[in-house]
């Protein structure tokens, strides 16, 4: 792959590339495997760190790459060539910025997430498929031995038009024969450009949700990563669309099982599962699977910190989590044909422009504290422009009003959540129990809404391996 779009990087470009490496390095050091420690170190702590960095690297040259210190799948030829067009890279950030501006040609080619000119009537059925990999951190230093496959299948958007999407089936070393069963998980936020996909974050060892795949697989479970619909595929990603969502899920399940390679078959167990936005789409892919996929073995879920109500998560963001309000008002105006430029200023513009291109932790980083009311003409907050232009959208992603399939379902969530009110997965968990079903709710204090999802983990796979072997959950709705 030409290494031409790695020219330059600015001081305030490093910074959020460094940043996002740091971060995703601090993620994988909770899981399985860890990212170089030296990782936090690299990244500037002010704009003036990152000047001062950028002015006592121009005169560095390409003379200290080797084939040691150059990351897996990226020639030094490749290397040397990125650095010396540009006097704002080094040897640390070649290995870093390669990973995150997929510079080395490995996993699934570009090609293959262009739509055919036609798709097949069924939903649920496969288009192509390709291998891929999967990396446990961005310096690719660490793959992981499952079997990869990226898949495309075709499904139906809100509006009933088909389109593609892609998914990733990753099968334990060692499985052979038709699989007992399998996990079906739909990620976290991942932001809304195509970049963003799972399987193409997979492939450069920047995935988040890497630490769930990975405890899925090391339980000998084969599991299936949903992309979402326009996300990798052409087409817009309509973020947190409760209808796009749900088919996305129900469709992969169906898909998978038409793989070639795949031991997924009919009588499959499938497990649904997810956290945030991933939480929002199980939960949608079961309130739709009666209609969509009845066919499918589902044989329980896990929802954890699900944002049953999008105006009342919205409202109480903090700046923190700015980017999160963008991305939600980006595609609520692509969903409702409404201008940007009706409401928001020419920064505000920018922003949700810059933002859209970002996947999570970096539109996180570079959003922060950022106030929504500097974005907007008139100086209201995002969420008052959610409130007066988008509140018919919101509403038709509640979740929790339509009926769920009879199966042991795992509701988890912080009660120390900054991002998702606790409150909301609570409900769920209520409004489950008071349908009838076995509900388990598992709150923790793990801190802050990523703290909630690493604490989570553990009794997902408790939970997971426990229903598989036909054993129900214990039932917390006495006490909801």
């Amino acid at each position: 792959m030409s290494t031409s779009r790695h020219r330059t990087l600015t001081p305030s470009r490093r910074f959020a590339v460094l940043s996002t490496a740091a971060v995703t390095g601090l993620a994988l050091t909770l899981g399985t495997a860890a990212a170089p420690a030296s990782a936090e170190s690299l990244a500037p702590q002010t704009e003036q760190e990152a000047k001062d960095l950028v002015e006592d690297r121009q005169a560095e040259d390409s003379d200290s790459l080797n084939r040691s210190n150059v990351p897996q799948g990226v020639s030094v030829q490749q290397a040397k060539a990125a650095v010396d067009k540009s006097d704002a890279l080094t040897t640390a950030d070649v290995e870093y910025a390669a990973a995150l501006e997929d510079l080395p040609a490995n996993g699934v080619p570009e090609d293959f997430y262009e739509t055919p000119d036609e798709l097949p009537d069924e939903d649920g059925a496969v288009v192509k498929q390709a291998e891929s990999d999967f990396y446990l951190d961005p310096v690719k230093l660490i793959k992981h031995s499952a079997k990869t496959t990226t898949f495309m299948y075709k499904t139906t958007d809100e509006q009933g038009t088909a389109r593609a999407a892609t998914a990733t089936l990753l099968t334990p070393k060692g499985a052979s024969g038709p699989a007992d069963d399998a996990v079906v998980i739909s990620p976290g936020t991942q932001g809304i450009a195509d970049k963003c996909a799972p399987s193409r974050q997979m492939g450069m060892g920047t995935e988040y949700e890497g630490i769930s795949v990975a405890s899925a697989l090391a339980a000998k479970h084969p599991v299936i990563v949903v992309d979402y619909l326009g996300l990798g595929t052409e087409g817009t990603h309509h973020y947190l669309n409760r209808t796009e969502e749900g088919r996305s899920v129900l469709d992969a399940a169906r898909a998978v099982q038409q793989v070639e390679g795949s031991e997924i078959d009919e009588k499959t167990q499938l497990q649904l599962r997810g956290y945030s936005q991933g939480g929002h789409a199980t939960t949608a892919a079961l309130e739709l699977q009666k209609e969509w996929a009845p066919e499918l073995n589902v044989a329980s879920a896990s929802a954890g910190a699900v944002p049953t109500d999008l105006y009342e998560t919205v409202s109480g963001l903090s700046s923190v989590y700015t980017a999160f309000a963008l991305y939600g008002v980006d595609t609520f105006a692509a969903q409702a044909d409404i201008d940007l430029s009706e409401f928001l200023n020419e920064k505000g513009q920018e922003t949700v422009a810059e933002t859209s291109n970002q996947c999570t932790v970096e539109a996180l980083l570079s959003t922060a504290f950022t106030d929504s009311k500097s974005l907007t003409k008139d100086g209201r907050s995002l969420q008052e422009i959610v409130e007066e232009k988008f509140m018919d959208i919101a509403d038709r992603q509640r979740l929790g009003k339509a009926p769920v399939p009879d199966v042991p379902l795992l509701v988890n969530h912080s009660r120390l959540d900054d991002v998702i009110p606790f409150e909301q997965g609570k409900e769920l968990a209520s409004t489950w129990c008071r349908a009838g079903h076995k509900v388990a709710f598992e709150d923790n204090l793990g801190p802050t809404h990523v703290g909630g999802y690493i604490a989570s983990l553990p009794r997902v796979e408790t939970f997971t391996s426990r229903t598989f072997a036909g054993k129900a959950p214990l039932d917390s709705c006495w006490r909801l």
